[in-house]
């Protein structure tokens, strides 16, 4: 009976790694959408977990969220703790791996390629925990964004997979960490686009679609299928209700302006001790905790009372003023709290206000305060992030309803424009360039960062040392080869590449000038001397002479410098760039040692394949 062939695992593998350096692996990179949206909603379940065990612990409740059911010593002494225990944490980390949350997933997507360093992820669950638990204000919408995005990554860099997935393995991170936290998929993929990738194609759409509905089925498994926010059934009233939003939206800009001018005060705070900064941030919190309890933690069940119309207007001011200014403050003191869900707690407190004033006004025709909180929600969202469309989708995934749609999308343009144009601010998680750019919104490396080193590397090439007989320069020849990497007899790296056409061209060429010579000279000169392609028969060590120098021949040479295969385009680009190099030899193997070279890229190759990807 005929045996079947056995299925190595490891050249499936490497096969999966080379269909995914091209910008078409669409089924693999579903097939990667799926397992990070799994992996990232587990993540997220573990976390929700363990801030409910945390409140199984300190609160009478059992809620996480129910700070108003503490004494106010106890509520006041939380935030002074939870200061002090992330203080010592950061004090006995490194630098490098304090930097969390959503900030740090573009920066590691921006100028590392999406990969992410252990420690910080470990100071993630750390600060997560204690900033929610402790009473800080804080969300937990970033810790879920880094951990899904740095799990999926690890993933990724686990397999060696190139790097060009990588960055699609953070946005399906992103989206589905999204997803499981509020139950809204279209959402997650939104913001995984608009704010952390901040690019649309259809080949990234495709397996984060898959990823965010991945992460809200496992949500939906543990915590059913409602989203993180009960909404009542809320309509406009009428059309006289549309000027009031755009003055409400105006407001809630100017809002978001502070939030993003105020948290951008940490250059200025660096000067002080961290210790001090912590202390300020903690007693700032503590003190308004006080009186004002609402404007601790996540905020979800504020915001749920808000939307049903039992909070009260003091407290709607405390959290709409107190909850703004106390988590940008927070920031700028160094504390790295997830400032996502506090910006929509702070968003509905304020849209409520503003529905409150315009039943003042207009008695009879004013819609519910609770659809100004909805929209305000939606209109802070956006301000802030300078995210609108992710906004309008968690808007609409919220409500449930599309008839809030136009509403919605008055307020959210009017306080991104008020934020953007009033304020001059941009998003919050959005540095510039001199340039005026943020580095994942620049064209060029967009496009060569979808694409890895292997898609457009030549590998049809020959290594061989500098000095070579015409038999061996012939034989080089012989496997058709496009370019000949010169080694140093030292250390055997390739610090040369020759076109292997101009090889072929001058052996032709002198070739050709030793038929001459023989027609000239006669027999004997031809017997007297070898010619550049023989050398004489029984010599021990071939005559010098006789030998070729690769670096004197005519030709085209490019100097050299290593790159590793699962990089991208726009790292071998930046690489050529800084290193002032027309190409560079492709490394395969993770060992020092055991590395050989796959092939060779060119500036030329690269700027060919962006001209013809566009």
């Amino acid at each position: 009976m005929p045996r079947l062939p056995r299925l190595d695992a490891g050249q499936g593998l490497e096969r999966f790694r080379h269909q995914l350096a091209n910008v078409d692996a669409l089924p693999q990179l579903c097939v990667l959408g799926v397992v990070a949206g799994v992996l990232t909603g587990i993540l997220m379940v573990g976390f929700r977990s363990l801030l409910a065990l945390g409140g199984l612990w300190l609160f009478p409740t059992d809620n996480p969220e129910a700070f108003e059911s503490l004494s106010p010593v106890l509520r006041s002494l939380l935030p002074l703790g939870a200061a002090l225990l992330i203080g010592l944490w950061m004090w006995l980390t490194p630098q490098v791996g304090r930097q969390v949350g959503v900030v740090h997933v573009i920066d590691r997507l921006a100028y590392h390629q999406g990969r992410f360093p252990l420690r910080n992820w470990l100071t993630q669950w750390v600060v997560g925990l204690i900033s929610v638990l402790g009473g800080l204000s804080a969300g937990r919408e970033g810790p879920a964004i880094h951990l899904g995005a740095a799990a999926s990554s690890g993933l990724g860099q686990h397999l060696r997979l190139p790097h060009n997935s990588l960055r699609v393995l953070v946005a399906c991170g992103t989206a589905a960490g999204i997803a499981a936290s509020f139950n809204t998929p279209i959402a997650g993929v939104i913001f995984a686009m608009e704010v952390v990738m901040m690019e649309y194609t259809i080949i990234g759409f495709m397996p984060v679609i898959l990823a965010s509905t991945m992460g809200a089925v496992v949500a939906h498994l543990v915590y059913g299928p409602d989203p993180a926010i009960g909404v009542p059934d809320l309509h406009l009233n009428s059309l006289l209700d549309l000027p009031w939003i755009i003055v409400s939206a105006l407001v809630i800009g100017l809002l978001a302006g502070l939030f993003v001018r105020v948290s951008r005060l940490g250059p200025r705070l660096e000067r002080l001790p961290m210790a001090l900064r912590f202390l300020m941030a903690g007693g700032a919190v503590a003190a308004v905790a006080w009186w004002y309890p609402q404007v601790q933690g996540m905020g979800y069940d504020t915001l749920q009372a808000t939307l049903s119309g039992s909070v009260a207007v003091d407290v709607l001011l405390a959290v709409a003023i107190g909850k703004l200014l106390l988590t940008a403050g927070t920031v700028a003191c160094g504390i790295p709290v997830s400032i996502i869900g506090p910006v929509l707690v702070v968003g509905g407190a304020a849209g409520a206000l503003c529905g409150m004033t315009g039943q003042w006004l207009l008695p009879i025709e004013a819609s519910n305060p609770a659809l100004y909180a909805m929209l305000g929600m939606a209109a802070m969202m956006g301000a802030v992030l300078q995210a609108p469309l992710a906004a309008l989708m968690a808007l609409l995934e919220l409500t449930h309803n599309p008839n809030i749609i136009l509403p919605g999308m008055l307020a959210v343009v009017v306080s991104c424009l008020t934020a953007r144009q009033l304020c001059r601010c941009g998003g919050f998680f959005i540095s510039v360039t001199r340039q005026g750019l943020h580095p994942l919104q620049q064209p060029l490396m967009q496009a060569l960062s979808r694409v890895s080193v292997p898609a457009v590397m030549e590998r049809r090439l020959v290594r061989t040392q500098r000095m070579v007989s015409p038999e061996k320069a012939r034989g080089l020849l012989e496997s058709e080869p496009v370019w000949i990497l010169i080694e140093r007899s030292s250390d055997d790296k390739p610090v040369l590449a020759l076109k292997a056409a101009d090889l072929a061209r001058w052996l032709t060429e002198q070739a050709a000038s030793d038929q001459v010579a023989s027609h000239a000279e006669g027999g004997e000169a031809i017997a007297a001397r070898p010619s550049a392609g023989q050398a004489f028969e029984g010599d021990p060590a071939e005559d010098e002479t006789s030998l070729i120098d690769l670096l004197e021949i005519p030709g085209v040479r490019l100097e050299l410098a290593p790159i590793g295969l699962q990089a991208t385009l726009s790292e071998a680009f930046s690489k050529l760039n800084d290193s002032m190099l027309d190409a560079l030899y492709v490394e395969h193997g993770h060992r020092p040692k055991q590395k050989r070279i796959s092939g060779i890229i060119t500036r030329g190759a690269i700027e060919r394949f962006y001209r013809v990807d566009h």
